[in-house]
């Protein structure tokens, strides 16, 4: 039996279905998360399903999360969306469910999960989910199909990053045939900015560092957080504002996070690795796009020197 029929098995297998993701939610681990959710209850309609985490202000257009409480515990299974190690899990203690599943397209770092499916070729936790949909009996509808193209969309930054495939495109038509869903809409909720949210970014640009060896950063204390009017997560995410600077190869954003007393960091590159340099820091992810979990600042501007070493040395084997 395939991991795809494994899985339908177990939750086919299960009334109670709590779903998690990793700290620091984003479009894909939303999407996935959300849209695993609706297919779930349109395959099996009388099943408790529950998302959890901490919400994210700037992502709420993608859907509504559960309140997590202590008896989602009691005889439930849990799945893992788009979380590589088990310290990165969001609002769980994933040791007292009765049975747990991973689904991720990261880098493989522990295992924790008594069925794993990792597939590092895969664009998204959302495209994986959408595979899930296609290779067993669960039912896609219109609302899981939109979550789950944001999530692609969010991970593939709109299908121009490297690991956007033919089957990338495969499964968005696929759903697109089966729903007709408009993702002319889904797109403007993604990029509508407000003035205040371009101003921020136009702070960002303006005070941001780059270093002789191509690695630019910018560390944002509460201060200016507090100025601007928004949390660590919002951001964090302007890191991809950041993407085609001329001379800059890798770059950060630090940020402080008042709800967790500790440094939120979003790294991404065009060139060098950076994901082996994250997960010394309590992080991890994409060669080219991690995220990491800092102490202090103190911290922060030691993985500031290892980021730059790395840009460095970039440099020196391509010869720039």
């Amino acid at each position: 039996m395939n991991l795809f029929k494994q899985i339908y098995k177990q939750i086919k297998k299960y009334n109670k279905i709590v779903i998690a993701r990793h700290v620091g939610a984003d479009p894909d681990a939303l999407g996935s998360t959300l849209g695993l959710k609706e297919v779930i209850l349109n395959t099996f309609p009388n099943k408790e399903v529950y998302v959890v985490g901490a919400p994210a202000a700037r992502h709420r257009y993608i859907g509504v999360l559960d309140r997590f409480s202590d008896d989602m515990y009691e005889d439930s299974l849990l799945i893992v969306l788009d979380t590589p190690n088990m310290s990165r899990i969001d609002g769980v203690d994933i040791n007292k469910f009765k049975y747990k599943i991973k689904i991720d397209h990261h880098p493989f770092i522990e295992k924790y999960a008594d069925i794993e499916l990792i597939d590092e070729t895969s664009s998204s936790a959302s495209q994986l989910i959408a595979e899930l949909v296609i290779n067993t009996k669960l039912k896609l509808n219109k609302e899981a199909a939109e979550k789950l193209f944001i999530g692609i969309v969010g991970d593939t930054n709109r299908f121009m990053y490297y690991y956007t495939t033919p089957k990338t495109f495969d499964l968005v038509s696929y759903m697109l045939e089966q729903t007709n869903f408009d993702f002319t809409n889904l797109y403007e909720n993604m990029y509508m900015r407000s003035l205040h949210d371009l101003r921020f970014q136009s702070y960002v640009i303006n005070n941001l560092t780059l270093t002789e060896d191509g690695f630019g950063y910018l560390k944002l204390e509460q201060d200016v957080l507090d100025e601007y009017g928004i949390d660590a997560s919002t951001a964090a995410n302007v890191v991809n504002v950041l993407t085609y600077i001329e001379d800059m190869y890798a770059w950060a954003i630090f940020a402080y996070d008042k709800a967790n007393d500790n440094i939120r960091g979003s790294i991404r590159s065009r060139g060098p690795i950076i994901n082996e340099v994250a997960a010394n820091y309590n992080g991890g992810g994409h060669i080219y796009a991690s995220g990491v979990r800092l102490k202090d600042f103190d911290e922060a501007d030691d993985i500031i020197s290892n980021l730059n070493e790395v840009c460095k040395k970039y440099k020196e084997e391509k010869n720039i």
